[in-house]
């Protein structure tokens, strides 16, 4: 078989269908509206093939406002199929969306349709079902001034609208399905209303073509008008039930769209400011961020501090402090200080406009588990179609009079109530509620598949510094030799560290400026690979670092020595200080275990997940954190490729592993695991080796990206076993198995209302994880 270049589905070269050369290649379609595309632009669909091939996924760009110039549109269960317009999926039918998320979407032009025609169809549907009623059932008769004959061509005439131009929509693609050869739901409904249709039709106009035993005392034929009128009607209503539950699906999208302002006050050079629209707002302009405003995009703050409540990032409601030089984000919103920041993103590489896209390509996504949903549809409306034949032939071989009008209701209502479309949604809906909900929490989902494999992990790889711990190194204490005043020592200390880069210097600088303790200036400095700093201060020679250092300059260190230890096996970090060749004290630092992180193990540990840390500082260290925090495995002092290796060491015994990292080292492990986890890349969305970003770097986000993860699958279970016990069940009622027994035969009515129902209960649960608690 060849492959479609355009929609992507499989064409046999030899069916006569038509085909292009190109570059010396001939190029099969399944249709000439797919070739006509080719051959006016043949290098897109080659590129975007090439590309699949190759590992390339583009990400969309993601405008706002009504649906821009040459958007791309996709079918929401097909995915693989693109389209440069609206317009139906080849393969299920239903109708293809825009592939970008905008913020004011106007209505969905297919629910529209489907109103609109649902208004036609459904009172004529029901005065046709209120006349057959009446009859059958109460024996009134509420036309006394039709005869027999006249009251089936006022049938006739209520119908032609209801069913031709109510379900022209499913005729049309129930006729494409069959041309294709993708037996779809529509297939189901077309033959099956339009079975009902016609045979009611020949029933008017040339009722001596059927049996003597068919026709009434009237010499009549019945019709069937009120079954195919209401199938269409309550079709259409289903259909316009899942389109607008999946309109709320994106609201997500929305909802994180809507978060960044429309303007912007602008500063100019004269100090001047103006409000612009935020499209107007170009990199390196400043803006003006007043209290309580949101920050309009992404940039860094030049004057002014504030607190920002960067909630929709991390999910923590805590504000961040800000001052200058500190990176804002675009929709994060400010509290009670001013700014002003210079803009370093715009459009589509901002942070939201990131996630966004991210989210909506994961929306788009396919999990593993769809396909067995897909393999089962495969087969199931050949099925079908067969078993409805096999019901027509049974029925009037041996079915009560009138035999042929028994036939034709049980195979009717086996087409209706078999639609496939349950069992086709089970699985996207889910995903897309669940993608939507992630990312109100700060868990960015990359794809489904990464959702599905989350879900089933048993072991987690964690990076201490950052994500156990706050990440900040803070000084937890000084010891002086008797007779050394503290202020005096870490005046010293701040005064050589003032001129160091190294994390530990910050956290002794930052001391010293919150105690307000008077620093000196040093000269002479000098750094001691891996020992420490030197230099004078006000005339003083000063050593500041570890062991090593103090004994190349001959001063011991024994008196304390004790105090040290202690210190370091709580996990600190101790640095000696001498001045003029005799030991003065020594400053502890450590970078202290976060708020959340005893919480969010205990709950990791109650989800069934084991905690392995993996961390590039001291065995002392670690071990101190890790006993504290009851971690299950410590790995010390490994560098990025270890992470790898422990990773795969994991997996070896046969543990299906996360693995949570924060960067450009972590990229190789978090590749290599069952599912990569990035922490807290507010910085940069898209790590790329990630199957989910994590805004926050603390394990919270772990603990609520799993319990999402497992609360999905278990919809999506629940969702397929609806769709399958509904159709086992469903089809051989419809089939008439109860007739023998019972003598109730279904009637079409009843099973499109079954069929309608199946999908919206379907969506009704989806839509149940917009409620997961996080």
């Amino acid at each position: 078989m060849a492959t479609d270049p355009v929609c992507g589905m499989s064409v046999d070269p030899k069916a006569g269908k038509p085909q292009a050369v190109h570059d010396g290649t001939t190029y099969h379609f399944c249709s000439e509206g797919c070739r006509t595309k080719f051959v006016a632009g043949p290098d897109r669909y080659l590129k975007a093939d090439s590309d699949e091939k190759h590992g390339h996924h583009h990400h969309t760009p993601v405008p706002t406002g009504p649906v821009p110039e040459g958007t791309l549109y996709t079918c929401p269960m097909h995915p693989e199929i693109v389209r440069d317009g609206p317009g139906d999926c080849p393969i299920c039918g239903m109708a293809l969306e825009p592939m970008v998320a905008t913020g004011e979407e106007g209505p969905n032009p297919e629910l529209v349709d489907m109103k609109r025609r649902l208004i036609v169809a459904a009172p004529l549907a029901l005065i046709l079902l209120v006349v057959d009623m009446a009859d059958h059932f109460l024996g009134i008769d509420i036309l006394p001034f039709l005869d027999a004959h006249a009251r089936q061509y006022f049938q006739l005439a209520l119908a032609i609208p209801a069913v031709l131009y109510g379900g022209w929509p499913f005729f049309k693609r129930g006729a494409a399905s069959l041309r294709t050869g993708n037996l779809n739901m529509f297939t189901l409904i077309a033959i099956g209303t339009g079975a009902a249709f016609l045979y009611s039709v020949v029933a008017v106009f040339a009722p001596g073509l059927f049996p003597a035993s068919m026709h009434s005392a009237h010499g009549f034929v019945p019709v069937y008008f009120e079954s195919a009128a209401v199938i269409v009607a309550l079709v259409l209503f289903g259909q316009v039930l899942e389109l607008n539950a999946r309109e709320k699906t994106g609201g997500a999208i929305r909802a994180l769209l809507d978060l960044a302002p429309k303007t912007a006050i602008r500063v100019g050079d004269d100090g001047e400011t103006e409000t612009v629209a935020l499209e107007a707002v170009g990199v390196g302009d400043v803006l003006r961020v007043r209290p309580g405003d949101t920050v309009p995009i992404d940039g860094a703050v030049i004057d002014g501090s504030s607190a920002v409540d960067e909630s929709l990032l991390t999910g923590e409601p805590v504000p961040v402090e800000k001052t200058k030089g500190d990176r804002v984000t675009g929709g994060t919103r400010n509290t009670n200080g001013s700014f002003d920041m210079t803009v370093d993103r715009t459009g589509a590489e901002t942070t939201l406009s990131r996630i966004v896209a991210m989210v909506a390509q994961a929306q788009r996504s396919r999990a593993p588990i769809q396909g067995l949903a897909d393999r089962v549809s495969g087969y199931f409306v050949p099925a079908v179609i067969v078993v409805a034949i096999a019901a027509f032939i049974f029925w009037l071989v041996f079915g009560p009079s009138p035999a042929l009008a028994y036939a034709l209701v049980a195979a009717v209502s086996v087409l209706i109530i078999a639609c496939p479309c349950a069992l086709g949604l089970a699985t996207p809906i889910s995903i897309m509620v669940a993608t939507g909900r992630g990312a109100q929490a700060g868990v960015l989902i990359r794809n489904a598949e990464a959702l599905e494999r989350l879900a089933s992990v048993n072991t987690i790889v964690v990076d201490k510094t950052g994500t156990l711990t706050e990440g900040k190194p803070t000084l937890t204490g000084i010891e002086t030799v008797s007779g050394f005043p503290e202020p005096v020592l870490l005046g010293m200390a701040a005064a050589l560290e003032s001129g160091s880069e190294h994390p530990l210097a910050e956290a002794i600088v930052k001391a010293a400026r919150d105690r307000k303790t008077p620093v000196g200036k040093a000269v002479d400095f000098q750094a001691v690979t891996g020992q420490g700093v030197k230099g004078t201060v006000d005339g003083r020679a000063v050593l500041l670092g570890n062991a090593r250092l103090m004994e190349s300059a001959n001063v011991p260190v024994k008196p304390l020595r004790d105090a040290a230890d202690r210190r370091r096996s709580k996990g600190e970090t101790v640095m000696f200080v001498a001045v003029d060749g005799t030991l003065a004290g020594l400053v502890a630092v450590s970078d202290p275990v976060r708020e959340t992180t005893p919480a969010a193990i205990d709950a990791l540990h109650a989800l069934g997940l084991k905690v392995v840390m993996a961390t590039g500082d001291s065995q002392a260290t670690a071990e101190a954190v890790g006993s504290q925090l009851g971690i299950d495995a410590i790995h010390a002092g490994v560098t990025p490729e270890d992470k790898s290796r422990i990773v795969a060491d994991l997996q070896k015994t046969g543990a299906r592993v996360a693995m949570a990292g924060d960067g450009v080292n972590d990229a190789p492990a978090l590749a290599g695991a069952d599912v990569g986890i990035a922490m807290g890349a507010g910085a940069d969305v898209a790590v790329e080796s990630a199957g989910l970003t994590l805004m926050t770097g603390d394990l919270g986000g772990i603990v609520r990206a799993r319990t999402l993860a497992t609360a999905t699958m278990r919809n999506i279970r629940q969702n397929l076993f609806f769709a399958f016990v509904y159709n086992a069940l469903g089809i051989p009622l419809a089939a008439g198995v109860l007739y023998p027994v019972f003598g109730i035969l279904l009637s079409p009515i009843i099973a499109a209302a079954a069929m309608s129902l199946s999908s919206v209960s379907v969506i009704g649960n989806a839509l149940r994880l917009r409620q997961v608690k996080l």
